[in-house]
Parts: structure tokens; C-alpha cells; sequence
């Protein structure tokens, strides 16, 4: 190991021409995106409530009536049945998370002698400095609000707020305000969205220390100021918003920057610092700019900085709600796929690591997501399918969880897992706490409701028949994509139906428990590997970017190479068969989080370099979704994180596994504050004479550990710190 330690930051020796490249921060609610150079500092303001209303059909199709005659046509052998079960709308995306505008400080062109831009993790704060000149932006925790300081000598400023942002649409009804305080001025701006009665407001008071403050419309203009002091809100409404009262909001925070600091860097420094990650990298490297780093791909300092950077990203991102495709940024109207909340695989990777990277904040995050949601789950079951329960949808834009947005080639309409994969994190916290939240109980009892009164089909052996069923976003080659027994939906329902029983004991728990013990088993196909779908005569389409039908082997404990190897090792071949279709970075990280439940190190580096040399990182050291940094894109940044902790330490709730997947180029290291579905936090560390782990169990629990060394029982006491030392491998 190195003396030093990695990087809780990241920095830049040039100002960001691009907002891609802009540095990030967030509270969960409010993100700011800060890029452009002294002479012109631009911060997008972002907020998860923006998204722009438009034409679409919100509501769930009621195609209920349909559903036994649909069901008579699949299991007769029609593979094209589904393709007709819609209620004739054309495909309609979930309404499009925008930006709100930027705050532009403008000051007379001049050089940026010893420039530097920096962001640190462990407060959040966005700085930028050059000789006599030095900007720091954060956003509270504490407060909800951006906070931007400027000081120098002598500032003259002209500050706007300014909605010019890439595709921001033609028809915005735009207002500005501006009127001079005693501490300075008090700036507004309101776009209402075209043929809406909604629309959003920012709300910018100025706090000028020194110096003088005129109006020059739409903004103001500073003049010899030693400091500028920024507090900033957005908000998303109907009809009017009231500035003045916004101004008084803004006026009852005023105090100086660092007590605002210390109220926020007190909840968001305990909650990044929890978890950190050592790879013993060169210190010199550890030194370099995020951009130098990236050209060396194979770099443990990289490594080191993307994972901290990935816990940094996503714990900003997630507050009222988890993180969505862009995370909690963006600098374009033209989100791609409508920076939605993708439910069928990108939500649960991204936050992946929240339960064992110690960030309840996230998974706080993601409930609140799920709970304000389940009435219209409610909705989608009774509609859809003439069911009780709830199903959630494939895609959700943060107000409506209706299942609208389906069409013939994605009828995610038909998906039926997406609630045991939403609910899945919630029950990871769950173990890994030693509670049991009754709203995640309850919603687990609506889950296994819905499966109560759909599971009514059998096949010839007597087993329950998922009809229709759903393999996000994949088709057997030799039908269409609505089809029957999609393994994704068997591990999910059976999943769903015991983890509510074990929620529920008594009766129900004793039907929901017969109920999953009637579903079918996985089917291994004629090239060994754990078929897509279970359904006798469907073939495999093997070229595709989701692993939807490997859900059993992660983020489930379903199938495992201690409990099923037969099924462990047909899971792996399936693994081996899958292409990487158009090279997404989501569909590379969940290839490595599976690879490494099944203890194949090879592959999870395999996974990793692709994404670590396919050019998929910003200088901001957020992602992109495609190679060479092609639509900006939160999956590989926030899922990073997930899959170094899981090639190093996994859990249930009965079971540890120590370096099940550890790549060989990455001989030494410390993985420290992890925590365990068993309810112990452990500090590992390894090197190619061994390794050593400190277990701090916070109840006492007899687990199953596993190591190269084979397997033991571990008796762990409640307090009792229990240290490990393992032999080289």
C-alpha cells in the first residue's frame, strides 16, 4: 500500500468550454452545473420536478377484457398475439426532464492566469479560481438552495439568468424581474411552458459586499464589489409564482458563505465519507487532472477516482427522487430518452451500490420514488390485467407511474417483474438495517396480490404459466416480444411472492409461498445456457444489451454457484453467449456485476475495460451512454461503484463472500466501510501475500464465509469487532 491516499476530488487546469464537461453538484433536489471560464461562468440550474408538459395520453390502456383471449392466443401457439394488444395510441414518451436556466456572470474579457477548476466530494463545493478571482459553488443539503460565491478585488460583474439553453423550446413565455434590495438585487425568471398552464421560476437574491449595484435589465450590474454572494432557487408551478415571497425565503438563509457551507458539508461530508476505496495507485497519478487520468484507462488511480467520484455523483443525485438517466444535470432541453427514470434496468443499476456504499440517502431516495407512485400502479393492475396489486411501469418521468409509454417493439406494458425490481433495494435495506419497513412490507403484499390473481394458466406439468410475458427490451429469435415464462418474470414473481411471505407470516404467507412453488423451473437451452425464456421451443436472441433473464443471479440470490452450480454454471454460459448489441455502457456494468457474482474476475475486467477504454467519461467524470462520450448519460458513472465492491465483498443475509472476482490488475488495496445484508460493516484490505478484514457486526448472527481458502461458519457478536486474516491466493 502507498502512503497517500486517493483523491476526494477531481480537478481541471482549463475552464470547460462545454457543459458536458462542467462540474457537478447537487442536494437531491437542486443540481447546479458549473462550466465556462472567468470572463463568462455559466451555472445550469436543474431540479427533478422539471419536466415539460406535453400532448400525451397519461393514462393506463384498458385492455383488461382483452387479457383471456390473449392468453388463449399465446399459449396456442400464436408468437404474435401481443403485437395487437394495445388500445391503438401511437408510442408516446414520459413528459422530458429540462434544464431551467443558467445564471451567467459576465466580466471584461481578459487572461485566466493560473486557472484551475476543482470539485471536492467531501463538501460538494464547485471552485474555480485564477489570480485575483475565485468562484465556489455547492448546494445545500440543509437549505435547498445554490449557493455561488465570487470574490476578488474590484469585481465588476453583469449577472442574468438566462434561459438560452440548447433546445429550449421557441414558444417558452418568458419574463424577467429585476429590482434592487438592500443587499444588493433580487433577479427572477419565469418560462411558461407553450400550451401549458404550468411553468417553472427561478428566483436569484444577490448579496454584494463593497461596491455598487444598478439595474441593467434583465439583470444587474456590480461594480468595484470584493464579494457577490449568490442564493438561487427554482420552482416548478402553476399559475404565478410569488417573487417577493420567494425573496423573503432567500433573505431569512442570508448569513456568510461559510456558515452556509457548515450547515450543509455537516449531513453530506458523514454521509460520502462513509465508504472509500484504495487501490494502492501511484501518487503521481493520484495528482494528475481528471482529463490526463482518463488517457490512461488501465490507471488504479482512475479507478480509485471514478469510484469516488461515482458515490459523490449519486449521492448529489438523489433526494426527492434517485437518480435519472442524467442523473440530477443536464445542459439540453433535448434529453435523451427524456432523461426518464428507466424502471427496466438503469434506475436499479445506478443505484446498485447504495445498500453495501453505505448511502441510505439514495435508497431513501429511491422509496420515495416507489411510494408517491404505487397509486397508479394500482391503476396499471386493475387496467391492464383485471388484477388487484400493483405493477409498476418501464418508464416514469417522476409525476405519473401509469404505464403509457409502450409500443410494438417495446410492450413494456406487459412487463410484470418491474415491482420486485423496484422493491428489491428497499428489502437490501432492510437486511442490511435489521428492520423491516412497514410500507415496503405493505407494498410487498400488493405485489403478491397482483401475482395471486394473475398466475391462473398452467401448462401440461400442472406448473403456473407467466402469459404474457416480457424480456426487457429483448425477443426470442423465433417470436415476437410479448411471449410466455420470460425468465426475468419467473425470478421475479417467485422472489416477490417469498419475500412477501416472509414479510407476512400466517396465511397469506402460507398461499403466497404454495403460489411460488408452482412456477416453473429455469430451462438450460441446447448450448448450455440459462435460456431467456423458459417456455419449451423459444430460442435465444444472444446479440442484446440487457441481461433481464440473469436477474436470479444478480441483484437476486436465486441462483448462486454455493446453492446451484448446475444452474451458476449454465447462468455463466448464458453470460459467455451474450453480445454487447450497441455497446451501452449500462449493458457493460451489468454484464461485470453478474460476472461477479459468478466469481469470473476475467470477465468483470473484461466488462470494466470496455467501458474504461471506450471514451465513456466527461472530464466532469460523468458518462456518457455511448463510446467516445456520446449522450450524456449517469449509468456507468453512478454504476461503477457497484461493481468494485462486488468483485471485492458480497452478502445476504446469511452468507459473506470475500474477493470473489478480484482482477489481477489490482493486486493491493483497502475497501473500507462496506457494509454487509447481515448487518456488519467490514473493512478489507488484500495484497499478493494476503488478505485481512475487520467485521464489525451491529447484531449477532451466525454467516457462511467464503474465500479462496474455502468455506467456514462465523459466529458474530453484536459489538464484538471480529478480524480475518486470509492466506495469498
Amino acid at each position: 500500500m502507498t502512503d497517500s491516499t486517493p483523491a476526494h476530488g477531481t480537478w481541471e487546469p482549463h475552464p470547460a468550454a462545454r457543459w458536458e464537461d462542467g462540474f457537478l453538484s447537487g442536494n437531491g433536489r437542486h443540481g447546479a452545473l458549473v462550466f465556462g471560464d472567468p470572463n463568462d461562468e455559466r451555472v445550469v440550474v436543474t431540479h427533478h420536478t422539471l419536466v415539460r408538459p406535453g400532448g400525451r395520453d397519461p393514462r393506463p390502456p384498458q385492455l383488461a377484457a382483452g387479457l383471456p383471449a390473449l392468453q388463449d392466443s399465446l399459449l396456442a401457439g400464436d408468437t404474435t398475439a401481443a403485437e395487437s394488444f394495445t388500445d391503438g395510441r401511437p408510442h408516446q414518451w414520459v413528459q422530458p426532464f429540462h434544464p431551467a436556466f443558467q445564471v451567467r456572470l459576465r466580466q471584461a474579457s481578459g487572461d485566466c492566469p493560473d486557472y484551475r477548476r476543482d470539485v471536492d466530494f467531501t463538501t460538494g463545493v464547485v471552485r474555480a479560481a485564477r489570480t485575483g478571482w475565485t468562484s465556489r459553488v455547492f448546494v445545500s443539503r440543509a437549505d435547498d438552495v445554490i449557493v455561488q460565491q465570487v470574490t476578488g478585488p474590484g469585481l465588476t460583474l453583469d449577472i442574468d439568468l438566462d434561459h438560452r439553453l440548447p433546445g429550449a423550446p421557441a414558444g417558452l413565455g418568458v419574463g424577467h424581474g429585476a429590482v434592487l434590495t438592500l443587499e444588493g438585487a433580487l433577479l427572477s425568471l419565469r418560462a411558461r411552458y407553450p400550451d401549458s398552464d404550468r411553468a417553472c421560476t427561478g428566483v436569484t437574491l444577490l448579496a454584494v459586499t463593497g461596491g455598487t449595484t444598478t439595474l441593467a435589465p434583465p439583470g444587474a450590474h456590480i461594480e468595484g464589489a470584493r464579494s457577490v454572494l449568490l442564493l438561487t432557487r427554482v420552482h416548478r408551478h402553476t399559475g404565478e409564482l410569488d417573487v417577493v415571497e420567494e425573496g423573503r425565503a432567500l433573505r431569512d438563509l442570508l448569513t456568510d458563505y461559510d456558515e452556509l457551507l457548515g450547515r450543509h458539508a455537516a449531513l453530506h461530508r458523514t454521509a460520502y465519507e462513509r465508504v472509500t476505496l484504495d487501490l494502492a495507485a501511484d501518487p503521481a497519478e493520484r495528482a494528475q487532472p481528471g482529463s490526463e487520468l482518463l488517457k490512461r484507462p488501465r490507471s488504479a488511480a482512475l479507478l480509485e477516482r471514478l469510484f469516488a467520484a461515482g458515490r459523490y455523483h449519486l449521492l448529489s443525485a438523489s433526494g426527492l427522487f434517485p437518480p435519472r438517466l442524467t442523473g440530477l444535470w443536464t445542459g439540453d432541453w433535448n434529453t435523451a430518452w427524456s432523461g426518464a427514470f428507466t424502471n427496466d434496468a438503469n434506475l436499479n443499476l445506478q443505484t446498485a451500490s447504495a445498500a453495501a456504499a453505505a448511502l441510505p440517502e439514495v435508497t431513501q431516495a429511491h422509496a420515495n420514488l416507489i411510494h408517491r407512485q404505487l397509486p397508479d400502479w394500482r391503476d396499471n393492475a386493475r387496467a391492464i390485467f383485471g388484477a388487484r396489486g400493483v405493477v409498476a411501469p418501464g418508464h416514469t418521468d417522476g409525476e405519473s407511474g401509469h404505464s403509457y409509454h409502450f409500443s410494438r417493439e417495446y410492450p413494456l406494458h406487459l412487463w410484470t417483474a418491474g415491482a420486485d425490481w423496484l422493491l428489491k433495494p428497499l428489502v437490501d435495506h432492510d437486511e442490511t438495517h435489521g428492520t423491516r419497513d412497514p410500507r415496503t412490507a405493505a407494498a410487498l403484499a400488493e405485489v403478491a396480490l397482483f401475482y395471486e390473481d394473475f398466475l391462473t394458466r398452467t401448462d401440461e406439468n400442472g406448473h403456473l404459466v407467466v402469459v404474457p410475458s416480457y424480456s426487457p427490451e429483448n425477443r426470442p429469435a423465433n417470436a415476437s416480444w410479448g411471449t410466455l415464462n420470460a425468465a426475468m418474470d419467473l425470478s421475479a414473481a417467485r422472489h416477490a411472492l417469498r419475500t412477501a411471505a416472509a414479510y407476512h407470516p400466517g396465511p397469506d404467507a402460507d398461499r403466497w409461498q404454495a403460489l411460488a412453488d408452482r412456477l416453473p423451473p429455469h430451462r438450460i437451452n441446447d448450448d448450455g445456457a440459462l435460456a431467456e425464456w423458459a417456455w419449451p421451443g423459444l430460442t435465444d436472441s444472444y446479440d442484446h444489451r440487457h441481461l433481464s433473464h440473469l436477474y436470479g443471479v444478480w441483484p437476486l440470490d436465486e441462483i448462486t454457484p454455493y446453492d446451484t452450480p448446475e444452474l451458476a454454471a449454465a447462468a455463466h454460459r448464458a453470460l459467455e453467449l451474450r453480445g454487447a448489441e450497441n455497446d451501452s455502457a449500462h449493458g457493460h456494468l451489468h454484464h461485470a456485476l453478474i460476472a461477479a457474482r459468478l466469481r469470473d474476475g476475467d470477465r468483470v475486467a473484461h466488462a470494466l475495460g470496455q467501458v474504461l477504454d471506450g471514451d465513456f467519461f466527461h472530464a466532469s467524470l460523468m458518462s456518457a451512454h455511448y463510446p467516445k462520450r456520446d449522450v450524456y448519460n449517469a449509468d456507468a458513472a453512478h454504476t461503477l461503484p457497484a461493481v468494485l465492491i462486488e468483485m471485492l465483498v458480497q452478502s445476504t443475509p446469511d452468507r459473506l463472500v470475500l474477493l470473489p472476482a478480484l482482477p489481477t490488475a489490482y493486486p493491493s488495496g483497502a475497501l473500507r466501510g462496506v457494509r454487509t445484508r447481515f448487518g456488519a460493516e467490514i473493512d478489507l484490505t488484500w495484497s499478493p501475500d494476503g488478505a485481512s478484514a475487520v467485521i464489525r457486526p451491529g447484531r449477532t448472527h451466525r454467516v457462511e464465509l467464503r474465500t479462496s481458502s474455502g468455506t467456514e461458519s462465523l459466529h458474530l457478536v453484536a459489538g464484538e469487532d471480529h478480524v480475518l486474516t486470509l492466506r495469498a491466493w
